[in-house]
């Protein structure tokens, strides 16, 4: 049974975003990877990733209400969330992103893979 999933996930634009209580952060345009993990129902954590009306818990919802974000793919795995999210070559742009309780020394689980060249105006 799965116990992690990845959000592959697309901002089309430059943005600067709140998230929560972590504050603004300046977001590049590009291709994301977010590692989340859900106990039970992981079905129903991903479905409610994948709705725009939500009420804004986590950082992701923060990112994912975005009009120039999208969730690109989705997948499932049964491997640990923090070694999953090790196993992505990336950047973390907002330190403790998805990982305020990450006892791995992650980072954060929001990794930035690939920039956009040209992402237009915030």
């Amino acid at each position: 049974m799965p116990q992690s999933y990845q959000l592959f996930i697309h901002l089309s634009r430059p943005r600067h975003i709140k998230i929560g209580a972590l504050g603004t952060h300046h977001f590049p345009a590009g291709n994301y990877i977010y590692t989340g993990s859900a106990k039970r129902n992981i079905d129903a954590r991903v479905a409610r990733h994948q709705r725009k009306e939500k009420t804004l818990r986590w950082h992701i919802d923060y990112l994912l209400n975005d009009p120039h974000c999208r969730i690109v793919s989705v997948e499932l795995s049964d491997t640990a969330e923090c070694s999953l999210n090790k196993a992505v070559d990336g950047k973390v742009v907002v330190a403790r992103f998805g990982a305020s309780d990450c006892r791995e020394g992650c980072g954060g689980h929001l990794k930035l893979v690939g920039v956009m060249e040209s992402g237009g105006p915030e």
